[in-house]
């Protein structure tokens, strides 16, 4: 009733902590989640995002005839859709060219196996010595992409070389579209080739790319966990730009100042509430922004222009004040309100398990890149059970790492010391994946969830049953 016309595209949640994602509803707005002016000049940008979409909504008269169809895909992609005009009707008139400022085809963004996609984008992005930028969802799409190049290094210097698409899985579809755009290129293959491939020492990138600036996408949060890796392929003089805070519902803030990533200031796109968290979610009440109070913890209400809809967002939140330039407030992320784990003694936060994983990663233990947990109840007691993927080596105080997870989680409660004390509580747990495992696992779940590339994160609490039993099985060694 209250919708502004029909919609422009349906994004789908990524079913992080479900078994099926949630469909939305967005509508056309003239300035969509427009940024202020940024203070780099970037000419030249890898976009690592897919424009795939599910068979779209068909909207019909009552003769039969098609007068809209809407697609069913990625909030990543339906934005960049809806910022840049790009309707799926005209969507062949793209596919065999390179967008100004681009670097990978258009066509690039229609492969859905999500290797083959990482290759494809790093094999332009390697082939090009101008490259300013790259654009990625989540943070760890970028070290995903390091990776796969690592495996693939001569099989990518070799299609430079001689200016053919290599054989990657499931590019048929758009290989034609691909092949238009390499040249045969013997002189930066000679160069690739003598830098060497990523991860074989630190600011490999800014050897790879003289001119490279920026790298942007989401990395507050758990997604920090990988900024240390791509601060090291990266180099010091790359910044890295936390885009915004935005879930499925919609926007809900931009980062304060654009080097910092864990700091941010209200959108003004929708209409944000903040249930107060000190009451809890029954008894809470519902503040405006200007009744916040530095310092105290919210969880977000979002009114959105997309029809009126009121969403209770899963996030918590604490305020830290308010923006000079315009008192909306300025906040940081807290944790997900539905990711604990729940042991018989008390409820673990994810800021909670965020900081054993601080706790523990460094060079003398593990350098932890990627983590979920679980339930670990194996043995009896029961305890906090971590999956973690590791870069470099493992140092010779890892024996000590259980102890040092244990000291830091008894730290954020007493509970968890009287229930060690009684016998209700084990050490914790300390399970490292095979390299890769984590990358894996976003391409396992999203095609078994039919989902595109980009969505699927990794859940710093895993509960499916299925996906625990999937990642135990890539267990390398424990601690």
């Amino acid at each position: 009733m209250f919708a502004p016309g029909l919609p422009i595209y349906i994004p789908l949640s990524s079913a992080t902590t479900n078994r099926k994602s949630k469909q939305f509803v967005k509508y056309f707005r003239s300035q969509p989640y427009a940024h202020g002016p940024p203070p780099l000049r970037i000419k030249t940008t890898a976009f690592l995002f897919t424009f795939a979409y599910r068979d779209p909504v068909e909207v019909v008269t009552d003769s039969g005839e098609v007068t809209k169809r809407i697609p069913l895909c990625n909030q990543s992609s339906g934005v960049m859709r809806l910022q840049n005009n790009w309707s799926i009707e005209t969507d062949d008139t793209r596919m065999g060219s390179i967008l100004p400022g681009h670097v990978a085809p258009w066509a690039t963004g229609f492969i859905i196996h999500h290797r083959s996609f990482l290759l494809i984008h790093a094999l332009f992005a390697l082939a090009n010595t101008s490259l300013e930028g790259f654009a990625v969802t989540f943070l760890p799409y970028f070290i995903d992409m390091v990776h796969r190049t690592k495996e693939e290094w001569d099989v990518l210097v070799s299609g430079i070389r001689n200016g053919i698409i290599p054989d990657f899985d499931q590019i048929d579809h758009v290989r034609p579209y691909l092949q238009i755009h390499l040249r045969a290129n013997p002189q930066r293959a000679d160069e690739l080739q003598n830098i060497g491939p990523p991860l074989s020492y630190s600011r490999w990138a800014q050897r790879v790319w003289p001119n490279l600036k920026l790298l942007k996408g989401i990395c507050s949060g758990t997604f920090a966990a990988a900024l240390p890796q791509a601060r090291s392929v990266l180099g010091p003089n790359v910044i890295i730009h936390n885009t915004w805070y935005i879930c499925t519902e919609g926007l809900i803030g931009r980062t304060l100042n654009f080097e910092d990533t864990e700091t941010f200031v209200i959108a003004a796109n929708d209409l944000i509430e903040f249930l107060d968290m000190t009451e809890g979610e029954t008894n809470g009440k519902i503040l405006q922004a200007w009744e916040l109070q530095p310092g105290m913890f919210y969880q977000p209400v979002s009114t959105t222009y997309d029809g009126l809809w009121r969403y209770l967002i899963d996030d918590v939140i604490q305020v830290t004040g308010f923006d000079p330039r315009n008192g909306l407030p300025v906040f940081r992320y807290s944790r997900r309100k539905n990711l604990e784990l729940r042991l018989p003694h008390a409820m673990i936060t994810e800021a909670d398990l965020v900081s054993v994983i601080h706790a523990i990663s460094g060079e003398d233990t593990v350098q932890v890149h990627e983590f979920t947990t679980v339930v670990d109840d194996r043995k009896f007691p029961q305890t906090v059970g971590f999956f973690i993927g590791i870069t470099g080596d493992i140092g010779p105080n890892a024996k000590f790492a259980r102890q040092k997870a244990f000291a830091a989680l008894a730290a954020t409660s007493e509970e968890h010391q009287i229930a060690f004390d009684g016998g209700e509580l084990g050490l914790p747990t300390i399970r490292i994946v095979k390299p890769e495992t984590f990358a894996d696992y976003r391409r396992w779940r999203g095609e078994s969830m039919k989902f595109g590339v980009g969505q699927i994160k990794v859940p710093v609490v895993l509960s499916d049953s299925k996906a625990q039993e999937w990642i135990a099985e890539r267990v390398m060694m424990e601690l």
